[in-house]
């Protein structure tokens, strides 16, 4: 019996993650969410958590009045989802709070011992060699949940050692706007951008696939969970999103991992590592899709990667604030306040700022982040 904590039940890998529970009748220990209190009043009388924590207190409150009949304890706040993350009766947590909240949870499921299940890309993007040195610490594996590397991790099992691998590739669906040119994308809207042509995703993850920021924060992933030179990760726009990524062996053979782009593939394995168990997932038939398509990224258009791939060369902070002026501008072009080619003027701009700091701490992460939200707010006011 596996006992499982998932912060971010509510949101799209939450609610998969918990279909793979039910089908395989894991103990659900905790839940967390933002403020969906009626899903969570939902998911709290199917599951029966010990503890749930809803960040907004206000949320917190009303749930405590709709639960009021069960048994389960409501928290709030970062103090509260750090104590779920933290929580003594589940062996597993599986992160899949969105943006940088994820960070100090992650780093506290560590300290408590438990298997990361992690979906939250945040926590290495910005916390680094902080999070892995934590990992190997306290001897905590850390199983990746993204398609992209859970794909990677997969194909990796039949490596025979790391030095046999040449390089990783992580394939990106080149979101709604691929065949496009920047000057084609100065008056694309909101609406726009969240019509992704295979993933079903949450707003803010949507937006990064179409900028495809979210290859960028990947790449930067790749390098902390499979400790690979910047060099050794190449990124290839595959439209069907049918390989998830692969990985290339010294003698040039390639490994792939391939499905149909549902999460529960992913989420599922990260759960039952090292064992393969039926899943909720249909199979997969290459003879419905026909063909698969293969691209370079466009760089020039999609500047986004760009700023990651040069936040990571940088190192230290930079990837903190590459993400913290992400998750800030992403919310203004959702709230129709900036254009989308504004996104990686912005990001790249906070980047460049980052204080250069090798040895920093989660404090430094903290301010790092702060200050590039705050450099945004401010140049678009």
């Amino acid at each position: 019996m596996k006992n499982i904590s998932i912060l971010g039940s509510t949101g799209s890998i939450g609610t998969q993650s918990l279909d793979v529970c039910r089908m395989h009748g894991y103990s659900v220990k905790c839940l967390t969410a933002n403020a969906n209190v009626d899903l969570m009043d939902r998911q709290v009388r199917e599951f029966k958590p010990d503890i749930v924590c809803m960040m907004s207190e206000a949320a917190a409150n009303d749930l405590k009045i709709k639960i009021s009949d069960t048994d389960t304890k409501v928290v709030s706040g970062m103090n509260g989802l750090i104590e779920c993350a933290a929580y003594s009766g589940a062996d597993t947590v599986l992160n899949s709070v969105v943006g940088m909240i994820g960070l100090q949870p992650t780093l506290e499921a560590i300290k408590a011992k438990k298997t990361i299940a992690l979906a939250n890309k945040e926590t290495l993007v910005a916390g680094g060699h902080l999070v892995t040195n934590l990992a190997k610490e306290y001897g905590v594996s850390i199983l990746p949940v993204d398609s992209e590397h859970s794909a990677i991790f997969q194909a990796m099992q039949g490596s025979p050692s790391k030095s046999a691998i040449k390089k990783i590739i992580l394939t990106a669906s080149g979101g709604p706007f691929f065949g496009k040119k920047l000057e084609e994308l100065e008056n694309v809207t909101a609406s726009d951008a969240l019509k992704h042509p295979n993933w079903d995703m949450g707003a803010k993850i949507t937006i990064d696939s179409a900028t495809m920021m979210n290859k960028g924060l990947e790449f930067i992933e790749a390098k902390w969970l499979f400790d690979m030179l910047n060099d050794d990760i190449e990124i290839v726009v595959h439209r069907e999103s049918v390989v998830h990524s692969a990985i290339v062996y010294q003698d040039n053979s390639m490994i792939a991992q391939l499905g149909v782009p549902d999460m529960r593939i992913p989420i599922q394995y990260a759960l039952t590592y090292p064992e393969r168990q039926p899943s909720p997932v249909a199979p997969l038939s290459l003879a419905d899709y026909g063909k698969l398509t293969f691209f370079e990224p466009d760089y020039d258009t999609f500047k986004c990667i760009n700023v990651c791939k040069n936040a990571i060369e940088m190192g230290g902070l930079h990837p903190a604030a590459a993400n913290g002026a992400n998750e800030e501008s992403v919310k203004f072009f959702l709230e129709g306040k900036i254009k989308f080619t504004d996104i990686a003027y912005l990001n790249e701009e906070a980047m460049l700022k980052a204080p250069e700091k090798e040895n920093f701490t989660l404090e430094d992460v903290l301010e790092t982040d702060t200050a590039a939200r705050e450099y945004v707010k401010q140049t678009i006011n």
